[in-house]
């Protein structure tokens, strides 16, 4: 059932993309809904978080979502829920992320109401684990809570390991790239003074929002919880002090760097979560403490630095907004060389995320004094009758030299379409590719230019955790059954275009192209343009029906995937995009105190390929041009010891050695994106 009173969006049994379907909902929120989803080909279950219908209407946002997509994808951590998928679908976008069945910090907190020190401080540190991966990445969560905070499994005193957090994707989907706002984005309760007083949130803000949490998590309560509405929580976010817990001095100190006001004096999450982890012996036999009820009053700290832009003289209507619940919100609240714009209506204060808009204020003077009388405005002594009088007269010849040019110039007053001589409206349509195991993403995105007669399609390549290169494979057919293969124009920086060549390539089918020249970093994009005239994509799309539009992107999408994934191509062309698998392949049996022979066997959608391995080792001469390709050369290659010591692997992780006799043992690779690979099991004799 939808929770906080909202009806769902969506139904039971309804697909999500060519391979989801929804089976129970979970949650609602501000941005969306949060359902039990299931892959409809493995019936492997997964959680999938649906934007608002009118989110996924706003072109800026759904441009976002399919930017954002590898940086998610990519964002790997234990204690990070593993986003793996993102659904572009008509009205619809998800993130479809690891089901986590452990229930979050805040059903916890439901259940006990606190938490002694020790589990608290060991929450709150692999919290700011996950945060300091996402920050490394460039990636802020903006919205660190409980909610967010998910448990892997039931939560027992003394657990680690257990956190996951989530939500990471929507924050970078909702909000600016740059991390800045004209709106507030996230739950005042958690919220840090700078995201309040000035709309811009990064790292030090999602550390501040872990302060809160073990603020939460030891007390019971928020620092900053009382009477009123969430401006008034806000207020006290930027000028108040959070109350004293009865807690060690250490953890106090902890805790306090945390909630400080001023971002800078902040640790980093990386910092924060070792002083977290230190504290967690001193207090390991610590009892939880009683709830703590909500102040009467808060303790003002100095006039503030920064400020709650949009301050009113009493928000909540109520006289408590105050720090110590009767403070003059309208002289308190703004700093003498801040504006005041109007007052951001929030509402009831709770848990749930706020995105509100935030009008941009006017830049004014504030008087010192908040009492001040207003100052009329002076005319100026040159701005006299008669100079007025002259103004007007001008300003009215101006009105008509414009009516009579629309009028009398050819073409003049007729509506012109806003898009080109043609007439046509300007469409677009989104289609993402399935993320491929090498780690290439393909999203693709197609513009009518009705004024020049062509459809602009960029195609953006996208890598997880291991660089990839090219050739890559397009596939772009004519609108309809049949119809001629389209003149395509490619333009990219260093990236050129040419028909594919079924003799050279092995891969036999219309309208294929090969780019050559692109190079993806890790966790990076690249975009590549197509020019394709218009009526190559069907009457819909030339007519401007972004339906058609759609459909013939999507033929594009599903064209090229099924190139790929031919089984009756042979050969090793386009590796990034055929290659489905790696076999690890070792003797049946090893002699100790020998180096072990392995090779890295590619596996094709026809089959596994000896005769054209990937690697060997140990290895002689330079890589091969596929291990370039999709991991980066040797670079990419790391073996492990699968046998519990019983192997030794070189420091560069490429050469394994047999060092003791084992019954059974496997030899684990990693390769590029290709992990968990491993061997079939060998034994290691002596040599005797």
């Amino acid at each position: 059932m939808a929770q906080d009173g909202q009806h769902a969006q969506y139904g039971r049994g309804e697909p999500l993309g060519a391979s989801y379907r929804l089976v129970d909902l979970l949650g609602t929120g501000a941005s969306g809904e949060v359902w039990r989803a299931e892959h409809t080909a493995t019936g492997e279950q997964f959680a999938a978080k649906l934007l608002r219908a009118e989110l996924a209407a706003e072109p800026d946002v759904v441009e976002r979502f399919v930017r954002e997509r590898s940086v998610l994808l990519a964002l790997e951590h234990p204690s990070i829920v593993r986003v793996r998928d993102l659904v572009v679908e008509g009205d619809r976008l998800a993130i479809v992320m690891d089901l986590v069945g452990g229930g979050s910090a805040r059903d916890l907190l439901l259940a006990v109401r606190t938490l002694p020190p020790r589990d608290a401080l060991t929450i709150t540190a692999e919290t700011l684990d996950a945060l300091a991966a996402a920050h490394e990445r460039g990636v802020s969560h903006r919205d660190v809570k409980p909610d967010n905070v998910l448990l892997d499994h039931a939560w027992s005193a003394g657990s680690t390991g257990a956190v996951r957090v989530s939500d990471f994707g929507i924050a970078s989907v909702v909000a600016d790239r740059d991390h800045t706002t004209t709106g507030l984005l996230g739950t005042p309760q958690y919220m840090a003074p700078e995201s309040i007083s000035q709309g811009r949130s990064g790292p030090a803000s999602d550390v501040y929002g872990a302060g809160v949490l073990l603020y939460e998590l030891l007390s019971g309560r928020t620092p900053f919880a009382g009477p009123g509405t969430d401006f008034a929580v806000a207020y006290r976010h930027v000028t108040s002090t959070p109350p004293r817990l009865d807690v060690p001095d250490a953890v106090w100190a902890a805790l306090s760097s945390l909630l400080a006001k001023d971002p800078a004096a902040r640790p980093s999450a990386v910092d924060a979560a070792a002083t977290l982890r230190r504290l967690v012996r001193s207090v390991r036999d610590a009892p939880a403490l009683d709830p703590v009820a909500d102040p009467d009053a808060f303790d003002e700290v100095a006039r503030p630095a920064t400020v709650v832009r949009g301050a009113a003289s009493d928000p909540a209507g109520t006289g408590t907004a105050g720090a110590g619940g009767g403070a003059d919100v309208g002289t308190d609240l703004v700093a003498a060389d801040e504006a005041v714009g109007p007052t951001p209506e929030l509402g009831t204060a709770g848990s749930r995320t706020v995105i509100r808009p935030l009008a941009r204020p006017p830049v004014a003077v504030v008087p010192d004094q908040a009492e001040a009388p207003r100052r009329r405005l002076r005319r100026p002594d040159w701005l006299t009758n008669r100079m007025l009088a002259l103004g007007g007269v001008a300003v009215a010849l101006v009105v008509v030299l414009v009516v009579a040019a629309v009028v009398w110039l050819p073409g003049g007053g007729k509506q012109r379409p806003a898009s080109g001589s043609s007439g046509a409206p300007a469409a677009s349509a989104y289609e993402q590719d399935r993320p491929l195991p090498s780690g290439l993403t393909t999203t693709r995105k197609a513009v009518v230019d009705p004024e020049a007669g062509t459809v602009e399609v960029d195609v953006t390549y996208a890598a997880q955790t291991a660089p990839l290169r090219g050739p890559l494979l397009e596939v772009v057919p004519g609108a309809g059954r049949g119809a001629a293969c389209p003149v395509v124009t490619w333009t990219g920086e260093g990236v050129s275009g040419r028909r594919n060549q079924p003799s050279l390539t092995g891969v036999d089918t219309a309208c294929a192209w090969t780019l050559s020249g692109i190079t993806i970093g890790a966790g990076e994009s690249v975009t590549v343009q197509a020019t394709v005239p218009l009526d190559a994509v069907g009457s819909g799309g030339a007519s401007g029906s972004g339906s058609g539009l759609q459909e013939w992107l999507d033929g594009v999408g599903a064209a090229t995937t099924a190139a790929v994934t031919d089984q009756a191509v042979t050969g090793t062309a386009y590796p990034v995009q055929r290659l489905q698998g790696i076999d690890v392949r070792t003797p049946d049996r090893t002699v100790s105190q020998t180096t072990l022979p392995v090779t890295l066997v590619p596996v094709w959608p026809s089959g596994a390929d000896e005769l054209n391995p990937l690697y060997r080792s140990p290895s002689t001469g330079t890589p091969s041009e596929m291990l370039v390709d999709v991991a980066g050369g040797e670079s990419g290659v790391r073996f492990a010891d699968g046998c519990s010591g019983a192997l030794a692997v070189s420091s560069d992780g490429l050469v394994v050695t047999a060092l003791s006799v084992a019954p059974s043992c496997t030899v684990r690779a990693t390769v590029g994106n290709f992990t968990d690979l491993e061997s079939d099991p060998f034994g290691v004799t002596t040599r005797d």
